[in-house]
């Protein structure tokens, strides 16, 4: 099974890197699915679990094509709530080389917080960028 991604976002991006307050935040959840799984299919898997045991959050689920484009990445080893410096130091590299940011802030959870140490957590955190509109 492919690992859990988020997608994280805010009205006031620079509370990523100022505070490790995620009540701000605004997210998406996401597990990649092979390209052979059809709309139908996927109608069909939420129609079974709504009969067996209709969690309160299967009508947001969705289907979708997620494409990111040109993304920075880095890996992050430590809790969550430490990401902070390493996501300092994405957006410096992306202003640093001549870009800026152009999308939600991304994450893949390498790790099972229920089974890793904090401490030895790995998470992938990317960001789209695009060129800098000043940079020609």
């Amino acid at each position: 099974m492919p690992p859990l991604e988020g997608l994280w976002w805010a009205e006031d991006m620079g509370v990523f890197t100022a505070t490790s307050d995620k009540s701000t935040w605004d997210w998406t959840m996401m597990i990649m699915q092979p390209e052979w799984i059809t709309q139908e299919m996927f109608e069909e898997a939420m129609a079974q679990v709504g009969k067996k045991k209709a969690p309160p959050a299967l009508p947001r689920l969705r289907l979708e094509t997620y494409h990111e484009g040109p993304a920075v990445q880095i890996m992050h080893v430590g809790p969550y709530d430490a990401e902070g410096p390493t996501i300092a130091h994405m957006h410096a590299f992306i202003e640093e080389k001549g870009y800026e940011r152009a999308g939600k802030h991304h994450e893949i959870y390498l790790s099972d917080p229920r089974r890793t140490a904090p401490e030895k957590m790995k998470t992938v955190l990317r960001q789209p960028i695009k060129r800098a509109a000043n940079d020609g």
